[in-house]
């Protein structure tokens, strides 16, 4: 197991970008940094179950049920009820697209028998991966101070997952699903916004802040970016989508004299132990006292503002009552509420 660092406050989070075919790096900034994987865990997840699938050990359409234990995991989730069934099929796109926190326990307990022993086979997977700094302690996600990993270690495993299964390439790339006549959708917004985005996965904790491994493709040619600890998710789009658009426009002359990979780069000799951006992240149920001030503040000044546009329209509609006395009405300052930030949940999602 990795020691655990001091928590400190972050500025910004580890970022990678490589070319899918040959591991090439094309940028990296922290690359071996500690950092929380929240929902990134699921890729690990995933894995597993596609190898368990290719063994004959389990099949699409084999039926698993949902134990107490995966009942009791919190949002995200399905919410299914204590002996209610998935197929495989449905358990791994309920993972993939809704990151669904009770469903990786259903298909861990499935696979290795219980929650403990598939975390076992996730450790001793990364290990042969060559994912060096990267310890599990869960299989969903969830906050725990001991679930670390770094951005080389997620791009060894993201690049393992699509060059090994590649049957499996339109789970990443789904903005829905449904379990019955639920629509459970995507928080991956480069989906439907990133031209070429084919995958693959989020995630988001108080600690970790919002964390993405994108990928896309273009003419042939896929690219993955791995980007932790962004404050908010429109943040963690924006950084992965000029990611591998700097990619898209630079992997030719680059790809000519660049010989580092994700794998052969030198251990970064300034690597840092893991740090929190709680304080950092746009979500209410992070740091409530700080937002709720700034709601306060922001609602404080709306008010302000429209009473004094009352106050102005009050003094211009006396003039035209003055001019005009036949014409009477009244005007009243609204204030809507004010919207919470999509993806915000507190939970690895």
């Amino acid at each position: 197991m990795l020691a655990v660092g001091s928590v400190q406050p972050a500025i910004a989070g580890p970022a990678l970008l490589f070319d899918v075919s040959n591991g090439k790096l094309l940028y990296a900034e922290d690359p071996d940094s500690l950092w929380y994987p929240a929902s990134l865990t699921k890729i690990m997840t995933a894995y597993l179950a596609f190898k368990a699938i290719r063994s004959g050990r389990l099949t699409l359409d084999q039926k698993i049920p949902c134990s107490l234990v995966a009942t009791l995991q919190p949002p995200s989730k399905v919410g299914l009820k204590v002996g209610a069934e998935l197929t495989i099929e449905k358990a791994l796109q309920a993972v993939i697209v809704k990151s669904a926190n009770d469903v990786t326990v259903m298909l861990a307990e499935a696979i290795a028998g219980s929650e403990t022993k598939f975390i076992a086979q996730m450790n001793e997977t990364a290990r042969k991966l060559g994912m060096t700094r990267t310890n599990y302690a869960n299989t969903n996600g969830l906050p725990d101070p001991a679930q670390l990993t770094t951005a080389r270690d997620l791009a060894k495993l993201a690049r393992a997952v699509v060059i090994e299964f590649p049957e499996y390439a339109s789970y990443w790339s789904m903005t829905d699903m449904r379990i019955g006549k639920k629509r459970l959708g995507s928080h991956n917004a480069l989906l439907k916004t990133f031209p070429g985005a084919d995958g693959l996965k989020t995630g988001f904790t108080c600690d970790s802040g919002f964390n993405v491994v994108a990928s896309a493709t273009r003419d042939g040619h896929r690219l993955m970016a791995v980007v932790l600890g962004e404050t908010s998710g429109d943040e963690r789009a924006v950084r992965a989508a000029s990611l591998l658009e700097h990619g898209f426009q630079t992997q030719g002359w680059k790809g000519l004299f660049n010989q580092s990979s994700i794998d052969n780069m030198p251990i970064d000799p300034a690597a840092k132990g893991v740090v929190s951006v709680r304080e950092e992240v746009t979500a209410w149920s992070c740091n409530n006292k700080k937002h709720k001030a700034a709601a306060k503040s922001k609602r404080a000044e709306k008010t302000k503002t429209a009473a004094g546009k009352s106050h102005e329209s009050a003094k211009k509609k006396a003039v035209a009552d003055d001019a005009l006395p036949a014409l009477k009405g009244t005007h009243t300052p609204t204030d809507g509420p004010v919207a919470r930030t999509a993806d915000s949940k507190p939970n690895a999602n």
